[in-house]
């Protein structure tokens, strides 16, 4: 039985410009609305996790970056498989090596961008509150182009 779409999701859907309401009928456009809030999920689990270690238990902006990273790719993994519509046992080579290899070098890219933006904040001369709002969009910002990049592999190469 297919669920029905929240009236409110219909009419703001109905506000859209006909170009993008055709775009997010095609296959893609479901998936990325289907995948978005997965994403939204595993994004909370990131930056909630990156702040707690940033800012409240003072960590490097490395290990920082590694252990939001790293709370986001296991909120991930589960949320990403029920976007895609995955059911049953995971299969090792066609999905869960490749999301391994692309998570891996997703969170290199945050720990080097958590890194980039402590140095830039302390190289401005930035100081509590300031600092610590500058280095989170910093990786707010990467996170959001990391996603980019994954949901295109994740929907057109693999």
């Amino acid at each position: 039985m297919p669920i029905e779409t929240p009236a409110i999701a219909r009419a703001v859907f109905g506000k859209l410009p006909a170009p993008l309401r055709r775009k997010l009928r095609s296959p893609a456009g479901r998936r990325l609305l289907r995948f978005a809030p997965a994403a939204v999920i595993a994004l909370a689990a990131t930056q909630i996790t990156y702040f707690i270690c940033f800012s409240e238990l003072a960590m490097t902006g490395r290990s920082a970056g590694a252990a939001g990273w790293l709370a986001g790719v296991v909120v991930s993994y589960a949320a990403s498989r029920w976007a895609f519509g995955r059911k049953g046992r995971p299969r090792l080579l066609r999905e869960t090596v490749p999301f391994v290899a692309v998570s891996l070098i997703v969170g290199i890219v945050l720990t080097e961008a958590s890194h980039f933006g402590y140095r830039e904040a302390a190289a401005m001369g930035l100081h509590g509150i300031d600092h610590i709002a500058f280095v989170q969009g910093f990786y707010l910002a990467a996170n959001c182009f990391t996603f980019l990049v994954r949901f295109v592999i994740f929907h057109f190469v693999l």
